[in-house]
């Protein structure tokens, strides 16, 4: 953890009381986390995030629509909470699901206890945490799991992009600016944002983080060549202010 950091406020969100004790006496081993409350529901979860304030909620994916919503509510908090989702082993494939909803990290509930508290640092410090790794972003984390859970010999759909649409998907996937994108392919940064809103049509997003996620979430941004974004790795929510 961030050595600036000297004290980090917990809530645990958990339905079975068994849970919330083993992870409150596993945080309790490290006396810079803080429990400051327990939740045994999604609408408790949310009236104690925005009542205490925390750093960190640990949510338990046992409840699956109960995270979601709660992942949701969270998201409209002004104070910058983190959220670590604990997925069992029959849930693996929902993993990303969580990630889109906003989630900073996912830990599977085989994993070797320390690495809770080696997920909090990591996500404290700014990382995304997956698996039994942190990254710092969330292209990266997807990427992985896509890599994890996608059939490589399966062909992705074109959804009826254009070329020319697909070549602005893996631009926006590396992170470039609408004005990186109008000079890459000699075009003005009215006509990106006029293919761009297309391709949210087509897709059926609504901004730039939502499309670099689907893109990769449905390896659009392999159907181009995969060394252009191997070389820049940058994290989505330091580059999807615009429109």
């Amino acid at each position: 953890m961030n050595t600036l950091i000297d004290s980090v406020n917990v809530l645990i969100g958990a339905d079975e009381p068994i849970v919330r004790y083993g992870i409150r006496k596993l945080l309790e081993t490290d006396d810079r986390l803080t429990i400051v409350g327990e939740a045994s529901d999604g609408l408790e979860t949310g009236r104690l995030a925005r009542e205490l304030n925390p750093d960190i909620v640990v949510l338990d994916f046992a409840l699956r629509q109960v995270v979601l919503d709660v992942l949701g509510d969270l998201s409209s908090l002004q104070s910058a909470v983190r959220v670590i989702v604990l997925v069992a082993a029959a849930e693996r494939g929902n993993v990303s699901e969580v990630f889109r909803w906003g989630a900073r990290g996912a830990l599977f509930k085989d994993s070797a206890t320390e690495l809770l508290l080696t997920s909090v640092r990591a996500v404290m410090d700014g990382n995304f945490w997956l698996e039994q790794t942190g990254v710092s972003s969330l292209v990266d984390a997807l990427r992985y799991l896509d890599e994890l859970h996608t059939d490589a010999d399966e062909g992705p759909i074109d959804y009826g992009l254009t070329p020319r649409e697909f070549d602005i998907v893996t631009t926006i996937v590396t992170g470039c600016t609408n004005k990186d994108v109008g000079r890459k392919f000699s075009i003005s940064e009215r006509t990106v944002k006029h293919h761009l809103s297309n391709i949210y049509d087509k897709l059926g997003v609504s901004n730039r983080l939502e499309l670099a996620i689907f893109a990769i979430n449905h390896g659009l941004e392999n159907r181009q060549s995969r060394q252009l974004h191997q070389s820049s790795r940058i994290a989505l929510e330091t580059k999807f202010q615009e429109v």
